[in-house]
């Protein structure tokens, strides 16, 4: 029987051997962490290799992102679909084994890695969607969804602040079936830890209510499987394995220093490591008895077939039950859906009311989730302003089956555990915070547009409007650099009814997240046609035309600024102009159009004026050098909102004059 230490040097191996052709890489963590590994995936972890996403597996994180070979090893050895070829053009253009492990690349790579941190607030989310679905579907005789998320993570994911926003909160809902590796090798790129990095790990966590493990040696094989064995028997707790480990084990010049932590090991170097760990083997070649000592298809096959069996006794006993699991894990939304929310958006129509928009988010929330139960999420300590707290919620800390989540003033935290609730499946989760604290999570929002995943990030109080607040809380530019992010659809509505499709919008994208900015302030309802309304979901489209319809200016504008661009537009009409005001509540989506649509909307040749609330360069490719934009290139005041849009010119007289100017 091959050894457990001759299987963890086949990681080692390939991990060397890949970073040596990439010439780039991290051979330390791979090296180091792969005893640990073997153990977790050859004694514990529930997967199969053939079906990379059966419903019940459970999801394993390498949050130490950087490390990704020992990933990729993992992968290849236990028998997905991830050939010796992937291994051998790591870090290559188009292969499915980049310098990080990128979600939808490699099948069986939960999510994408290397912003350190990052990993481990996945985690939690997986942890969280998986006690929440089990909780709302498990019946008595029927754990149909009963899965551990296991991740890895070093000193760089402990030093990073959105692991002290993560595991706090995980420790405060007391997800135990989280279980977490701490590689504790004392190295980071500059060196050793010691002089920037010196808590006392396991007392942190003790603190924040894990479960937690200390001094595990992380290269005693029956160590680490104890460890495991004392951590899965804590069911009302997260838990941390600290395991001891030598960066770059097995390379006798370089292991235990940072030489190895970010950089192939060198050709002789490799060599003298063949050497030391017993193996003798050409580069990138695996014996036989390795690859049968790792294969976990037939195993994995078999837990399938096992928990299909007992779906399919779950559906004979709660059919509708077993078939609305179903829907969510497959990632549809309801028969219902359509029809509902159609309805929804004609009725905040008919009521034309004057509303601030995060309270017709909070009419959208009322009114779609009764339609959804996959809606889970909730606000970073501000539900009470961005007005997420919608009837029928229960908070899952009170109740295992809830959709409400208190994520607490961590916003970075937030939507990050939002990703991973996304890639667990089963749900579409919201969260909230104001928009000029989209800073804070910034990170996470560019994470999920980069694996190209569903997430609902509300944002409110989207400008100068908040008023006293003042500069600190005003956004000015977030909206702007928001757009600017690849698969981001951003939405800033005018009233009820755009606030209500953008919801509706925002759900329907299962492709990418998306960002919805709403005023505190409230905002006049603006009269359409039924051809408008569905127009608002090209993401731009002629609110008000001109007498002619043939317009000499267009005005563009978005959110609360569509009010001043409307009456601006009323006078220069009635004094013979002929002017048309375009609202673009989501220019992500308005680009996307045809050329025809695009140009029925903004006609080539006329004049044109943007009008925003915010900086203005972003408007400039709509409106042209020739054009002006109305809008605001500097912080803030504390002062009420309508003194602060007069005092900075973001008025229906300065529009009028901006039309006058150029037409």
């Amino acid at each position: 029987m091959t050894s457990r230490r001759h299987l963890a040097n086949a990681i080692r191996a390939l991990s060397m051997d890949a970073i040596q052709k990439a010439k780039s890489g991290h051979p330390g963590a791979p090296m180091g962490m792969a005893d640990i590994a073997e153990v977790l995936w050859n004694d514990f972890l529930r997967h199969n290799p053939s079906n990379p996403k059966w419903a019940n597996r459970d999801r394993f994180v390498l949050s130490n992102g950087h490390g990704s070979m020992l990933i990729y090893s993992l992968l290849h050895l236990s028998g997905y679909d991830l050939d010796i070829n992937e291994i051998k053009n790591f870090r290559q253009l188009h292969s499915k084994t980049p310098g990080h492990p990128e979600y939808g690349y490699a099948p069986g790579v939960e999510t994408t890695t290397g912003p350190l941190g990052q990993g481990i607030a996945n985690a939690v989310g997986m942890a969280i969607a998986e006690r929440t679905l089990a909780g709302q579907f498990n019946r008595p005789g029927h754990a149909i969804i009963d899965h551990h998320t296991y991740v890895f993570m070093g000193d760089g994911c402990m030093m990073e602040g959105i692991s002290h926003e993560a595991c706090s909160l995980a420790g405060n809902l007391g997800l135990g079936k989280l279980i977490a590796f701490y590689d504790d090798n004392g190295i980071s790129i500059d060196g050793e830890v010691t002089g920037w990095f010196s808590d006392n790990t396991p007392k942190r966590f003790e603190s924040y209510g894990w479960h937690v493990i200390p001094g595990v040696d992380g290269h005693d094989s029956e160590a680490i499987r104890q460890a495991v064995i004392q951590a899965q028997a804590v069911s009302d707790r997260p838990s941390l394995i600290c395991c001891k480990t030598i960066i770059g084990w097995g390379s006798p010049n370089k292991q235990g220093k940072e030489d190895c932590h970010g950089a192939p090991l060198g050709v002789d170097e490799v060599a003298l490591v063949r050497q030391t760990i017993d193996w003798p083997y050409a580069p990138f070649e695996i014996p036989t008895d390795v690859y049968q000592g790792w294969d976990a298809k037939e195993r994995g096959a078999q837990r399938e077939a096992a928990w299909q069996k007992e779906f399919d006794r779950y559906h004979q006993d709660h059919p509708a039950l077993a078939n609305e699991l179903s829907r969510r894990l497959g990632n549809r939304l309801p028969e219902a859906w359509q029809e509902g929310a159609a309805a929804f958006v004609m009725a905040v129509n008919d009521r034309a009311e004057k509303v601030a928009t995060r309270k017709a988010s909070q009419n959208a929330l009322n009114g779609f989730g009764p339609l959804l139960p996959e809606l889970i999420g909730g606000s970073a300590d501000l539900a009470c302003s961005n007005l997420t707290n919608w009837k029928g919620t229960k908070n899952i800390k009170d109740d295992v089956a809830g959709n409400a989540i208190h994520f607490g003033v961590r916003e970075f935290g937030m939507a990050a555990i939002m990703n991973g609730i996304v890639l667990h499946g089963g749900f579409i989760p919201f969260g909230a915070t104001f928009l000029m604290f989209s800073e804070y999570a910034r990170n996470a929002l560019r994470m999920a547009a980069l694996m190209k995943i569903q997430g609902v990030f509300v944002f409110t109080h989207d400008s100068i409007g908040l008023g006293e607040d003042g500069p600190t809380h005003q956004a000015v530019e977030q909206a702007a650099t928001l757009r600017m992010i690849p698969n981001m659809q951003v939405w800033r509505p005018c009233d009820g009814v755009e606030s209500a499709v953008a919801w509706k919008m925002a759900i329907e994208h299962r492709t990418g997240p998306s960002s919805l900015l709403f005023s505190r302030q409230g905002l006049p309802h603006q009269a359409r046609t039924q051809n408008q309304i569905a127009d608002i979901e090209r993401g731009g489209y002629v609110l008000v035309d001109c007498p002619n319809g043939k317009p000499q200016v267009v005005i563009i504008s978005c959110g609360s600024e569509i009010e001043l661009a409307v009456a601006a537009a009323a006078e220069l009409n009635a004094n013979g102009g002929q002017v048309r005001v375009v609202s673009m509540p989501c220019p992500n989506i308005f680009d996307a159009q045809d050329d025809q649509y695009r140009q029925a909307v903004l006609p080539k040749g006329t004049a044109r004026v943007a009008v925003e609330a915010g900086v203005t360069d972003y408007w400039r490719k709509y409106v042209g050098l020739e054009g002006k934009v109305i809008g605001i290139d500097r912080f803030g005041e504390s002062a009420p909102a309508e003194l602060l849009f007069e005092y900075f010119g973001i008025t229906k007289e300065n529009v009028v004059k901006a039309v006058q100017a150029i037409r």
